[in-house]
Formats: structure tokens, C-alpha cells, sequence
């Protein structure tokens, strides 16, 4: 079994990116975090080729062999619990990981959010629930340490408010939204309360 895959990157799109190693190029699908990580880590130094290491999952069948990256272990391991669950194949696990960060993923099943799932193209109610049940013993949840730390809540209500409104939503709807999702996720970061007020506004 292939662990990793470290090369050239060749080729990058939102959804793959080919890796070239010792000049056989290798097609891996990827997910949105996974791109938006490469595009921040493999831009190229002077003089040299931009490189990319993304672990892999392989799945062999009789017509095909599909190879999915990721830029981190941590969202391998969460697309392969995604697709252990009834009803969730591959593509759904990586539309839910193109939605959802793996750290944001990692909360929303903990906290059991169904509606946060269901706001990913494709995941309905029962699959919601079933993602949830069968992966909330196996995802860690937020330290309470972690929650209770004192300003962490205001200081990213704070930054996310102000991005929300820099870019051009109003003040009172932000506010809004931000109030219900702090009050039932006080432990949210700048980034998870900005994507996850999107829908809201």
C-alpha cells in the first residue's frame, strides 16, 4: 500500500493534482482543503519546481485505480471513518471534506450538529445522523480546557464580526448569526465562525 506520495507537483485543479515522481506522474483526487493547502505550501522557491507530499488512500477495483491525497494524515483518517459509515461513499466523503475543515468536521460531529452536515451538497438527514452516531465515539472532542479559556470567545466573535462586515454583510445580521453560533459552540475559532455564518446570512 502506498503511504505517501512526494513529488513534483505537475498539475493543480480544485478537484486533483498530479504528482510527478521520477517522471511517472501520479493523479490523485483531492479535496478543497487539501487544494487550498497546496496552494499555500507548494508554491515554488527561485530557481526550483514547486513539490507536494500527499498521503494517500487507494481504492483498487477490477476497471480502476483511484488514488485520493491529502495534505494531512488527520484528514485522511477522517475521509476513511467517513466512508467506513453506511451510505457514505468517497465522492460524498470528499464533498463533505471540501465543506467542512477537518478540524471544524471533528467539532461538528462531537457537538452532534446535524445542520451543519446537512448544509453539504448530497448529505440528507439520515446520512447526517448516521455520520454522527457512528463516529462520535471515535472523534475526540474539544478539551473543556479549550472552551473555558477566558477571551477566547470575544476575541474571535471580535475578528470574525469584523471580517464578516468587511466583507459587505450587515452589521446586525453578522451579530446574529455569530450570537447563535457562539451560544451553542463557544469554542469556535475566527475561521470556523466565519464559514459556518455563510449560510445563515
Amino acid at each position: 500500500m502506498l503511504e505517501y506520495i512526494h513529488g513534483r507537483l505537475a498539475e493543480l485543479s480544485a478537484t486533483a493534482a498530479i504528482v510527478d515522481v521520477n517522471g511517472v506522474g501520479y493523479e490523485l483526487n483531492i479535496t478543497l482543503n487539501t487544494y487550498s493547502e497546496l496552494e499555500k505550501s507548494a508554491a515554488p522557491s527561485a530557481g526550483s519546481a514547486a513539490t507536494a507530499r500527499l498521503y494517500v488512500h487507494e481504492v483498487i477495483r477490477e476497471d480502476a485505480w483511484v488514488l485520493y491525497g491529502f495534505a494531512t494524515k488527520r484528514e485522511r483518517e477522517l475521509f476513511r471513518d467517513l466512508i467506513g459509515v453506511s451510505g457514505v461513499g468517497a465522492a460524498s466523503a470528499r464533498m463533505i471534506l471540501s465543506g467542512i475543515t477537518p478540524a471544524e468536521l471533528e467539532q461538528v460531529i462531537s457537538t452532534g450538529d446535524e445542520r451543519r452536515l446537512k448544509m453539504v451538497k448530497g448529505i440528507g438527514g439520515k446520512t447526517a445522523q448516521r455520520i454522527i452516531v457512528d463516529l462520535r465515539d471515535k472523534i475526540k472532542p474539544l478539551e473543556d480546557s479549550l472552551l473555558q479559556q477566558p477571551g477566547t470567545r470575544s476575541e474571535a466573535y471580535d475578528d470574525a464580526l469584523a471580517a464578516l462586515v468587511t466583507l459587505g454583510n450587515p452589521r446586525a445580521a453578522a451579530e446574529k448569526a455569530l450570537n447563535k453560533l457562539f451560544a451553542e459552540n463557544p469554542g469556535l475559532t475566527v475561521q470556523q465562525a466565519i464559514k459556518m455564518s455563510f449560510p445563515m446570512l
